[in-house]
C-alpha cells in the first residue's frame, strides 16, 4: 500500500476532527470554489460549539438537520445556526436554535465509514422564509446519473491546515462512476451507501464542509464524509447516499 493510500485511509481522513477555527479568515472558497450568492443554499446549516463552526448540515424538515455522525461526540452541545451567510457577522434573519437530540445511525458504532449518518433533532421548529427553506431529498433507492453536474456549499477550510471560511462558499462538481471510486478506496467505499465526485485536487470539499450536502437537481443526494489527507490529495471526495438511508431517516423523524 503506498503511504498516500495508508494517509488516506486513516480515522484521519474524516472531515470534521473537531477542528477550531484561527483568527482571522480568507475569502476564497471550498477548494477550488468561490462566493455563493447571499441565501442562495438556504436549507445550509453551521453547526457551532461554543459558537465556532465545526460542520456543515442541512434543514430536512422544520425540526431536523442532517449530517455526518462524525459531527458530533457525546459531552459536546451543538447550536445550529441557520439563515446565514456570513457566520461571524450579525446577520438580521439569523436562527440559532440549540440541539434537543442526536441520533446517530444505530451501526454508526460499528462501523463509522458506512454508517457516517445523523438526524439533530431541534428544540424548536426553525421559522422558514426566504433564507430558511427545507431541501427536498430523493426517494428511496433513487440513482443520480454518473456525470451528473452537482454542487456542494460550506463554510470549511479552502486549503489544508488553513481556516474556516467566515463566508458561505460552493463549487461545482460531477458524479464520479461508483466502481472507479471502489476502484481506489477498495474497501473503505460501498457503491450501495456512498457516492463520490470526481476530485483533481483543485476543486473539492475539506475539513469543516462534512455533513453539508451535495445537491444535484435541486436535491440533496449526499452527505459530505469523507476525502484524502491533506484534502487536496487527488482521491475522489466521498459522501452518504441520502437515498440509501432514506426509511431509517423517515423512521427516525416519525419517532
Amino acid at each position: 500500500m503506498s503511504s498516500i493510500m495508508h494517509m488516506s485511509l486513516s480515522l484521519s481522513c474524516l472531515l470534521l476532527q473537531l477542528l477550531l477555527p484561527r483568527a482571522g479568515a480568507s475569502e476564497d472558497g471550498i477548494i477550488g470554489g468561490r462566493r455563493a450568492r447571499p441565501h442562495s443554499h438556504p436549507y445550509m446549516a453551521s453547526l457551532q460549539i461554543d459558537g465556532r463552526h465545526v460542520c456543515g448540515g442541512f434543514l430536512i424538515r422544520k425540526d431536523f438537520i442532517l449530517t455526518a455522525a462524525h459531527c458530533w461526540s457525546k459531552n459536546t452541545d451543538i447550536t445550529v445556526v441557520l439563515g446565514a451567510h456570513n457566520i461571524r457577522r450579525k446577520e438580521a434573519l439569523i436562527q440559532k436554535i440549540p440541539a434537543k437530540q442526536y441520533y446517530k445511525h444505530p451501526l454508526n458504532s460499528k462501523d463509522k465509514y458506512f454508517f457516517d449518518v445523523m438526524l439533530i433533532k431541534l428544540r424548536r421548529n426553525a421559522s422558514l422564509n426566504r433564507n430558511v427553506k427545507v431541501v427536498q431529498l430523493p426517494k428511496h433507492k433513487e440513482m443520480v446519473p454518473d456525470q451528473t453536474q452537482c454542487v456542494i456549499s460550506g463554510w470549511g477550510m479552502t486549503r489544508p491546515e488553513g481556516q474556516f471560511e467566515s463566508v458561505l462558499q460552493e463549487v461545482s462538481i460531477r458524479i464520479q462512476n461508483g466502481t472507479q471510486c471502489r476502484r481506489m478506496w477498495k474497501t473503505y467505499f460501498s457503491p450501495m451507501q456512498m457516492l463520490c465526485t470526481h476530485f483533481n485536487g483543485k476543486e473539492g470539499i475539506c475539513q469543516g464542509d462534512s455533513g453539508g450536502p451535495l445537491v444535484c437537481q435541486k436535491k440533496a443526494y449526499g452527505i459530505a464524509a469523507f476525502t484524502g489527507v491533506p484534502c487536496n490529495t487527488v482521491y475522489p471526495n466521498v459522501f452518504m447516499k441520502v437515498s440509501f438511508f432514506l426509511p431509517w431517516i423517515k423512521e427516525t423523524m416519525q419517532g
